[in-house]
């Protein structure tokens, strides 16, 4: 496998963690000058445990949760294609006019990099454009979508969805941060994303470990976003389910973490629910979203 060279700025935040860490160390520990000489003598064993703690984090897991993973042959429906971003900008200002779209056009006109692995680029609106919380932004575009398919959509986790039983995946906040930094002042996020396929027959905690260093999991809210604008895309029991990696479910509201929510087709009707992350099915597949490499 080819290896690309580590660029000049990861070289200056790797040290620059190094540097914070051992400033860290000798607060938490305090050590005093006969402790820190101790250390310096043990200086090989010292800068071995270092090295050791660097290669375990460093490598990607490729093998972990390797039996969560089936064949698939599930897809996307006929019907389904990724739209212009004019064309999905137009369909969210139908439902929320004082979205301003402007950041969106933007990225339309200077055209967005699609990065490998990606679709096509996609509306989202911003989480907390809803009373500043993600958990009524996710409500939100639950109804949303109920309204869009005239009542028919079931949301199996109604009156379950506050931060107790809801959060966004660590990595998913931390990249759409990063797309947020690029993307100043918008109410419409412009995600490269994919909308499952990547990672069919994949349980969510086995896709979260095969994810590309730019990718992360797309949320029921971001997911939500695209199925508003792309309703095409589950029409059908046949048609690939879509987990949302990009968040966490608690279903008792415990703090016991372990699911996360899951769109999918069944008896004539879109609805949302929740599984466990370590559940592989070959009729449902991850959607994720990218930031340039």
């Amino acid at each position: 496998m080819n290896k690309t060279s580590i660029t000049s700025g990861q070289r200056k935040q790797y040290l620059r963690f190094v540097e914070d860490a051992a400033e860290k160390a000798l607060k938490e520990v305090g050590l005093d000058k006969d402790g820190l000489q101790k250390l310096i003598e043990n200086g090989d064993e010292f800068q071995a445990r270092i090295i050791a703690g660097i290669r375990k984090l460093s490598v990607s897991n490729q093998f972990a949760f390797a039996d969560e993973e089936v064949k698939s042959s599930y897809g996307y429906t006929a019907g389904y294609s990724p739209k212009k971003i004019g064309d999905q900008i137009d369909i969210l200002l139908t439902r929320w006019p004082t979205l301003n779209p402007d950041s969106a056009w933007k990225c339309a006109k200077s055209g967005l990099v699609i990065p490998q692995g990606a679709e096509a680029p996609f509306c989202i609106i911003r989480s907390d454009f809803f009373d500043n919380s993600y958990n009524v932004g996710v409500t939100e575009i639950l109804a949303a979508i109920k309204a869009q398919r005239k009542g028919k959509f079931h949301n199996c986790c109604k009156g379950k969805l506050g931060e107790q039983y809801l959060r966004q995946h660590e990595r998913t906040v931390k990249k759409l941060q990063v797309l947020g930094d690029q993307q100043k002042d918008y109410d419409i996020l412009v995600v490269p994303s994919q909308f499952g396929l990547c990672h069919r027959g994949r349980s969510v905690r086995r896709a979260r470990e095969v994810f590309t260093t730019n990718e992360f999991g797309l949320g029921a809210f971001e997911i939500g976003c695209m199925l508003l604008t792309h309703p095409e895309r589950l029409v059908s029991y046949d048609d690939l389910w879509i987990d949302c990696a990009g968040d966490e479910y608690a279903l008792l509201g415990d703090g016991v973490f372990l699911l996360a929510p899951f769109f999918f087709f069944r008896g004539g009707r879109v609805r949302f629910d929740s599984r466990w992350i370590g559940d592989a099915s070959s009729d449902c597949g991850s959607a994720s979203g990218f930031v340039e490499p």
